[in-house]
């Protein structure tokens, strides 16, 4: 398999891009939507302004990775290579993306719009959803201990069926956590 290291990719399409290990690289404004990565790998890499949507990733290795600004609907990253999984996106849209029964301790969701996504049974300890919009996403016995919640929007999770000891949330946050029982807040 071919090894990249240390390389900036731009405007790349699909039809450009080498199926490889890539090492602390960075792509810029690339198009990958639909693409399939099975047999890459991506370890300390950057993807900025890039559109992923409904990129196949099952088998990917994903150590390290970064994203900002990119678009990444649809994607489902719970058939990624577990092991070693780490992410931070920052100011992405993920609506529909699948992270199901995934190790995800301390990854970072920061302004992002996560629409209908899927958290169920997935590890978020220490994650941040600070300044992210998280409407119909579903959080089923996922583990939120230490998450960061403040000034995260429209989530709905039940503190009786997922773990949420130590998390912080804002005081409008409240409905989030109150609604299943019919209580109004102000």
């Amino acid at each position: 398999m071919t090894l990249f290291s240390d390389q900036t990719f731009q405007n790349l399409t699909a039809s450009d891009f080498q199926i490889g290990e890539y090492d602390h690289c960075t792509f810029l404004g690339c198009n990958f939507s639909n693409f399939n990565f099975h047999g890459a790998s991506f370890e300390n890499c950057s993807f900025k302004d890039c559109d992923l949507s409904n990129a196949k990733v099952s088998g990917v290795s994903f150590q390290k990775v970064k994203f900002e600004r990119c678009k990444v609907l649809g994607v489902h990253f719970n058939s990624a290579n577990p092991f070693l999984l780490e992410f931070n996106f920052q100011n992405c849209q993920l609506d529909y993306c699948n992270f199901f029964n995934l190790q995800l301790k301390k990854s970072i969701f920061q302004n992002c719009r996560l629409l209908e996504v899927d958290f169920s049974q997935t590890d978020l300890s220490g994650a941040s959803f600070s300044g992210s919009d998280l409407s119909g996403t579903v959080f089923d016995r996922t583990n939120l201990e230490k998450a960061d919640f403040r000034e995260a929007i429209h989530y709905r999770l039940d503190p009786e069926i997922n773990k949420v000891k130590g998390a912080r949330f804002d005081l409008e946050g409240l409905p989030g956590l109150l609604g299943k029982w019919g209580i109004k807040i102000g």
